[in-house]
């Protein structure tokens, strides 16, 4: 007969004992510390490598996101990097404005002529003539041959009227003179337009005429057009030549021709409204 092993329950039992025995050993000896500490040090770089995908998914989505936030906030900073210099703009405009203003109500009050304030609304688009509209008429009681200054000098005279418009000749059309003076001596000239808002010139200057470069020529009052002590314009540039009776003098208008908005209309006390049109109107 043949000897029978252990039976299944017994292996069962012994196995049992056995596992109980590895635990109890494993949790109170301090010699396996080691070998615990270094299980756990070779699985973490196992966990670290498994949990990659995850962290590069996470990473991915952070990334992405920030993106389209900062590119919407972009957006919305460039948009109101835009709305905030179109109002630096118009607040630069609207100060400069003010400041032309208060210049042109300041020469008023040095006036003693009642004068009236008037917008430019349009320009001439002929380069060949200097003529500008204004928004004042004959119902605002504009003349024909009304003198137009602004903050620096004189700037004009109306040449055309209707009851709310008026159109200005500027003293630079090349079809427009007038009567001036030294201020430093009193001499009288003609100052012509040569079509440049920038020029003026003298007819007539004598070569031994006492006249100097930055002389100040300023309205005669002759021909009782321009009342008299106007700035005009300033001597640029005395030229003369030994084989000529004349010197050549260019000047440059005191007026801010290229500039002007707003301009005064002057009311002269001594005007006669029913006087006919300048001569050289320029139509």
């Amino acid at each position: 007969m043949f000897a029978k092993g252990p039976s299944p329950g017994a292996r069962l039992t012994v196995l049992a004992l056995l596992a109980l025995a590895i635990a109890l050993i494993y949790s109170k000896t301090t010699w396996l510390d080691g070998v615990r500490q270094r299980l756990v040090d070779v699985t973490v770089p196992i966990y670290w490598l498994a949990d990659i995908p995850g962290d590069i998914g996470r990473w991915s989505q952070d990334r992405l996101a920030s993106k389209v936030d900062l590119q919407e906030e972009n957006r919305a900073l460039r948009t109101e990097v835009l709305v905030l210099k179109r109002k630096l703009q118009q607040m630069a405009a609207l100060t400069a404005e003010n400041t032309r203003l208060r210049q042109l109500l300041n020469s008023a009050d040095t006036i003693e002529d009642r004068v009236l304030v008037a917008e430019l609304i349009g320009v001439s688009p002929d380069p060949m003539k200097h003529k500008v509209m204004i928004n004042r008429g004959t119902a605002d009681g504009v003349y024909i041959g009304q003198p137009v200054v602004d903050a620096y000098g004189l700037v004009g005279q109306v040449v055309e009227v209707g009851k709310h418009t008026g159109r200005v000749l500027l003293i630079t059309d090349s079809s427009h003179a007038l009567p001036v003076q030294i201020n430093r001596n009193g001499i009288r000239l003609v100052a012509e337009g040569q079509g440049n808002l920038f020029e003026l010139q003298l007819r007539f200057v004598s070569s031994t005429m006492d006249i100097q470069e930055g002389d100040l020529l300023v309205t005669s009052g002759l021909g009782q057009r321009f009342p008299p002590g106007y700035p005009v314009a300033q001597v640029e540039k005395v030229t003369h030549d030994p084989g000529k009776p004349f010197a050549t003098v260019t000047a440059r208008p005191m007026a801010e021709l290229n500039r002007n908005r707003h301009v005064l209309l002057v009311f002269d006390r001594h005007s006669m409204q029913d006087e006919p049109a300048a001569p050289a109107s320029g139509n």
